[in-house]
């Protein structure tokens, strides 16, 4: 990724070992436009509003969550995707390597998102 394009965290590589970010390298990975953090996620059939409070809590909020779902797409439960929607932010589910490449290229197109990614 190209750091110059995009302010805020990138995810400049990825493998079994994590995310990496800046020096540090997150196993699962929370990141906002403006910090990354390591996360630790419940299950994905168990994934709520809770698990992802620090990210949405963002203000503004985020447009949607980009949700990294690990070696493999997983949809989201559907109680997350409509309790997200009546907050008006979206959700966008692939597997974790796609969300990260995607990352990356919506801020440089400067677009407000969060992403969860969960483990490769």
């Amino acid at each position: 990724m190209d750091r110059d394009r995009a302010d805020g965290p990138v995810v400049s590589g990825m493998s079994p070992a994590g995310f990496r970010v800046d020096d540090n390298i997150y196993r699962a990975l929370a990141i906002t436009p403006l910090r990354a953090d390591a996360w630790t996620p419940p299950p994905l059939d168990a994934l709520d509003e809770a698990a992802l409070a620090p990210l949405l809590s963002l203000d503004p909020p985020p447009e949607f969550v980009l949700l990294g779902t690990g070696a493999t797409l997983v949809r989201p439960p559907l109680s997350l995707a409509r309790a997200l929607e009546a907050r008006r932010i979206g959700v966008e589910a692939m597997d974790s390597r796609a969300a990260a490449r995607a990352w990356g290229m919506l801020r440089s197109e400067g677009r407000w998102v969060v992403g969860a990614f969960y483990p490769i």
